[in-house]
């Protein structure tokens, strides 16, 4: 039986452009997670004058369509503004590749919204947003689905280990139930942290372990 993938995916897979992990990102951002069967982690390094990407990196761990989408849309990112870069999509990544079968759309696309996402980390992290949206607990909560359970490779909201979240002029307290000496404790308030700081209007946030 033929493969599914053109010889451009296959050649993207075997040999990835830009893969790898980044010291002293100035943004990054992780989609996806293991349990769903791929995940992909973007890194950015930008001109602060030009706001151009000058380097990108990025991790992946799943099926070849997710590699050689994280791989295409590094290339076409790198050298953009973060403007441009925004404006990629999945069809410009999958027309690059010579086409995607249809039933790895959603692996595939998880690259798409890792670049968006660190875009997105990098423009509040230097108060690039026009549109500033209040952070409410709602706000929190959202992006707190994109924090991973590391024990079992889903989010911390769908894993209920978020127990309470209050937003208090500009203040954030977010409980987990975990014990403070878990072997994760570290990685997840470090994770919750990257996730949150950004937000326009927040000024401290705390992670308390309740478990």
């Amino acid at each position: 039986m033929p493969l599914p993938y053109s010889e451009t995916v296959m050649e993207h897979f075997k040999h990835p452009r830009n893969v790898g992990s980044m010291e002293d990102p100035d943004a990054k951002a992780v989609e996806g997670s293991p349990a769903c069967g791929d995940m992909v982690a973007v890194y950015l390094k930008v001109d602060a004058d030009s706001h151009r990407i000058d380097d990108i990196k990025f991790e992946s761990y799943g099926c070849a369509s997710n590699i050689a989408t994280g791989s295409i849309i590094t290339e076409l990112a790198k050298g953009k503004t973060l403007e441009e870069a925004k404006a990629l999509t999945w069809k410009d990544a999958s027309d690059a590749l010579g086409g995607l079968p249809p039933i790895k759309t959603h692996c595939s696309v998880l690259a798409v919204d890792g670049l968006r996402a660190a875009i997105q980390n990098y423009e509040e992290r230097h108060g690039l947003v026009s549109e500033r949206e209040p952070t409410t607990v709602e706000v929190v909560r959202k992006r707190l689905k994109h924090v991973m359970n590391p024990v079992v490779g889903l989010d911390l909201v769908r894993t209920k280990l978020v127990t309470g979240i209050e937003v208090t002029d500009g203040q954030v307290q977010i409980a987990i139930d975990l014990p403070g000496d878990h072997q994760f404790a570290n990685n997840i308030r470090e994770e919750i942290r990257e996730k949150i700081e950004p937000l326009w209007d927040v000024h401290d946030v705390t992670v308390r372990f309740t478990g």
